[in-house]
């Protein structure tokens, strides 16, 4: 009974899209940790309902023919509380708009709006490729450059650029760019295995990702590339290797092993937990690392 209690919890957790929300804060979080700045409760806000609602409106639009009998919980459970994901959708757009038009910058409205028309785009068949409408996801390799790019724009570039308009602070060119670049490289790193799980499926509708096109063992070591990348760009960043260096390290070496040990066999807890999970875990060590 207690099992099952923990599952259903769990299941509303990670399907519902709730928890790839707060990890969602969590990378706000780490950005404003790395700059040495208090967070916007209003852009972590901003950023929370935001993911929340794009993320559930995607699953919304991507209806697969007979739900029901999808291979993927995910998809069965969603389906299974249709009206429960259309409500935290509908909850999450309330809760948006007035934030958006009280707390944002001109800047910011607009980096919010181009970052929604892109997550909407990437399901919408708006475009004509082959006599076939397609979305943004349907286009050869830009599914991962969309999902980094969606996120590196709202958890990096929205803080900065609401904190350089809401205080009397210059954050340099150069610093924004590194950090962008950081957040890019990790989201796209974690998001690749959730391809290569999903690759009988993408073949089914055509969508061309890394592991479909490269083979999912080169897609595995690209993945290692790009934490390697984010490393990097870590060091040149702080521009010595301190604790707060070796923090995040760890939790890019954890990373890279939880993709190296990602297959089709792993259940999707493994996906939506775990590898998600490095997200908050970023940021909960850096947090620890004000006791010391």
């Amino acid at each position: 009974m207690v099992k099952k209690i923990l599952f259903s919890s769990l299941d509303f957790l990670l399907f519902s899209n709730l928890f790839i929300a707060i990890c969602a804060v969590a990378q706000g979080l780490v950005t404003y940790y790395l700059l040495r700045i208090s967070p916007d409760k209003y852009i972590l806000a901003i950023i929370f309902f935001g993911t929340l609602g794009l993320y559930n409106f995607s699953m919304l639009l991507s209806t697969p023919k007979d739900p029901a009998n999808s291979p993927l919980m995910r998809v069965r459970w969603i389906f299974s509380h249709h009206r429960l994901i259309i409500s935290i959708t509908l909850i999450s757009a309330l809760c948006l708009i007035p934030l958006g038009l009280l707390y944002l910058s001109i800047e910011g409205k607009l980096l919010m709006l181009f970052t929604t028309v892109l997550a909407i785009s990437y399901n919408i068949p708006f475009l004509t490729l082959g006599g076939q409408k397609i979305g943004l996801k349907n286009i050869p390799l830009i599914k991962l450059f969309l999902v980094a790019l969606i996120w590196s724009i709202s958890c990096v570039l929205l803080p900065v650029v609401e904190t350089e308009h809401n205080h009397p602070i210059n954050i340099s060119t150069g610093e924004t760019l590194l950090l962008v670049a950081m957040r890019f490289l990790f989201i796209a790193a974690i998001t690749i295995p959730f391809d290569i799980r999903d690759l009988f499926q993408n073949k089914i509708i055509a969508l061309k990702t890394i592991p479909a096109l490269s083979g999912d063992k080169k897609a595995l070591l690209f993945c290692q590339f790009l934490l390697g990348g984010f490393l990097v760009l870590l060091i040149l960043l702080r521009q010595t290797v301190n604790l707060e260096v070796i923090t995040l390290a760890l939790t890019i070496g954890l990373t890279g092993w939880l993709i190296y040990k990602s297959n089709t066999e792993k259940n999707e807890y493994y996906y939506f937990l775990y590898l998600d999970g490095m997200m908050l875990l970023q940021y909960l060590l850096l947090a620890l690392l004000c006791f010391f």
